[in-house]
């Protein structure tokens, strides 16, 4: 992978709101948005690399000559849970319009921009089980952490929506966001279950499917070898006009009955292309 962290500075043209209408605790019931403002002081924690300085308290500084940091009630008002698919099927695309990487700099922008909010994240990926990466810091610097490991990622295996999520769902404590970044190549019934494991009363769940260009519209004309990432299995067939009709027909109507089966459990649904800017993608992930 070859994702730059410099790509986080340009996310602070958003708003740092977890502002989706549809979503009360996404919001996170946030008196104010500015650091500071509208907050309970609740108790101190040491300084991490990456914590916002302005949170410094240097009256105490002054006293013990250590680095602590105000925490305030809000900061544990909602947990984002990010849960990126790692799967072979992710290793597709090229350049920017790769979809893991595409889709792993959606789920580390709600990291940094939860961070922002000075709400707890926690960053996982997901295949055959869910990899939990980060260390609970919920900074800037676990961010760019988090970066550097997922460069290392090579996307490998299946996954297994209702195994994992359900599992994943069984270790949620506190009110939460799930924010599940997957390109869904799962039947509908699986990709329902694990959904429906997620959402309940306190926890709010969004659904981020990442889609390349050549998938949608695929560049192929005449024989041609089809392999599956996941299975290593290999088809040759010859790929006229009117099978690119129907592959996209079968595409389009998959995409709807995900859509349709989680937007009946109160999860949201968003459908994003890799070949689009990414600051817009994100926008309307982040906005609605």
């Amino acid at each position: 992978m070859t994702i730059r962290p410099d790509f986080l500075d340009e996310l602070d043209r958003f708003d740092a709101a977890l502002d989706r209408e549809t979503a009360a605790l996404r919001q996170g019931e946030q008196e104010s948005p500015r650091v500071g403002e509208g907050l309970t002081f609740s108790d101190y924690r040491r300084y991490s690399p990456g914590d916002d300085t302005r949170l410094v308290d240097w009256k105490l500084f002054a006293r013990t000559e250590e680095y602590y940091i105000k925490q305030f009630e809000e900061e544990r008002n909602l947990t984002v849970h990010t849960l990126l698919d790692a799967s072979a099927s992710m290793d597709y695309g090229e350049g920017d319009a790769h979809k893991f990487e595409y889709a792993a700099k959606i789920g580390l922008g709600f990291c940094y921009l939860t961070a922002e909010e000075h709400n707890d994240f926690r960053f996982s990926t997901m295949g055959e089980r869910v990899d939990r990466l980060d260390t609970g810091r919920s900074n800037r610097g676990e961010v760019l952490a988090l970066i550097d490991q997922i460069n290392e990622l090579d996307p490998e295996g299946q996954v297994d929506f209702e195994t994992v999520l359900s599992a994943y769902a069984d270790q949620i404590r506190s009110r939460s966001l799930v924010v599940v970044v997957t390109d869904c190549l799962a039947e509908p019934e699986e990709i329902e279950s694990g959904i429906s494991a997620l959402a309940r009363n306190d926890v709010d769940v969004l659904l981020v499917r990442v889609v390349a260009p050549d998938e949608r519209d695929p560049d192929v004309v005449g024989d041609a070898l089809f392999a599956d990432p996941e299975t290593d299995t290999t088809r040759r067939s010859y790929f006229s006009q009117s099978l690119v009709e129907t592959y996209q027909s079968r595409l389009d109507a998959h995409v709807d009955e995900v859509k349709s089966r989680v937007t009946a459990l109160g999860a949201d649904h968003v459908l994003i292309d890799t070949g689009d800017e990414y600051f817009d993608s994100f926008a309307s992930v982040w906005l609605g």
